[in-house]
């Protein structure tokens, strides 16, 4: 299947003042054509500072894409203007910001912001760019899409401003879309209809998804690929079921046994002890190895080369390294 977005060795830092904090230390993966692409992990990982770089969006000062390179249609968007990077953002590859209740602009109409996208992409008349959103806030099911064009943000439920966003998003037609956290601040019932509208929309217009999220739940209904993502690293890669049924990093083992289930009665919640690493001075090993169980010796001093499971699962981590298993010994507990 066709490569659409190949992120190689990407590496974003922070200036503070109380020194760099590196918050995405080497990730590489691809996106497939029309497929979800989950990028998971908890709080603090580098998810949506990952794909923020990916939309040019870090903010420089303090921040910066330190190395790397993030390959689209034959171009290394690290490279590009910023002139060129308008072009780009919103037309080829758009976004989802993570809160839809303050990610609209207040002062404007939504018709408005969304007209604003079609114009500065297409060279369209007023009145087409118009027709276009109120078609687009039809396909996201925004009922009496030509009256509600008029009203403002304050007027719409959160799911409805997450469905707006989504238009938002779609409007000039990208090929990627990139959704970072788009049903957190939503409630059950109304998660559930912006799942089955991202389904319905990539069914229709066949745009690539790559899904920003914390929640194992929403990447079991909708992710093709899962990425697992920790301390600015991907320390796991495989398709939904592989990641789900036969994980391999004991951190994806630890996000899976933290999920409650409603299957089982016997089912115990497992935390994960201890806290993530310092990305100020992040270690030179594995970055899981204060908390995992399974640490060696060699985990604390070599980052573990990645070890191919299959077509699509990659894992690193020094358990799947025979020669390492048989050499090291167990050292280190959690604290």
């Amino acid at each position: 299947m066709e490569k659409i977005l190949q992120v190689k060795d990407l590496q974003v830092a922070f200036k503070t003042f109380g020194g760099e904090v590196q918050a995405v230390r080497g990730v590489t993966f691809d996106l497939l054509k029309g497929e979800t692409l989950a990028i998971v992990g908890e709080s603090g990982c580098g998810k949506s500072v990952t794909s923020q770089a990916i939309m040019g969006l870090i903010p420089s000062p303090p921040g910066k894409i330190a190395g790397g390179e993030i390959i689209f249609k034959n171009r290394d968007l690290t490279s590009l203007p910023e002139k060129e990077w308008r072009n780009v953002r919103g037309a080829d590859i758009s976004m989802i910001f993570q809160d839809p209740m303050t990610a609209l602009n207040p002062t404007l109409t939504v018709g408005e912001q969304i007209i604003e996208g079609i114009i500065q992409h297409e060279k369209i008349a007023r009145t087409q760019a118009k027709a276009k959103a109120i078609d687009m806030l039809n396909l996201v099911g925004i009922p009496v899409p030509e009256s509600r064009m008029k009203q403002y943000p304050h007027q719409f439920s959160g799911g409805m401003r997450q469905r707006i966003m989504i238009a938002m998003a779609l409007i000039c037609q990208p090929e990627i879309l990139i959704a970072d956290e788009p049903t957190t601040a939503l409630d059950v019932t109304i998660q559930a209809q912006i799942l089955e509208l991202f389904r319905d929309i990539q069914n229709r217009t066949g745009v690539s998804i790559v899904l920003i999220t914390h929640d194992l739940g929403v990447v079991a209904q909708v992710a093709d690929r899962i990425a697992v993502m920790y301390a600015g690293k991907i320390v796991e890669t495989g398709t939904r079921r592989e990641i789900f049924y036969n994980p391999q990093h004991p951190y994806t083992r630890g996000l899976l046994q933290s999920v409650p289930r409603l299957d089982r009665e016997d089912a115990e919640l497992i935390p994960i002890a201890g806290s993530p690493p310092d990305l100020f001075a992040p270690p030179t090993g594995c970055p899981f190895t204060a908390r995992c169980e399974s640490a060696m010796e060699v985990c604390s001093r070599v980052y573990p080369i990645e070890t191919k499971l299959s077509e699509q699962h990659q894992v690193h981590c020094w358990l799947q390294d025979q020669r390492a298993r048989k050499l090291a010994v167990p050292v280190i507990t959690i604290s």
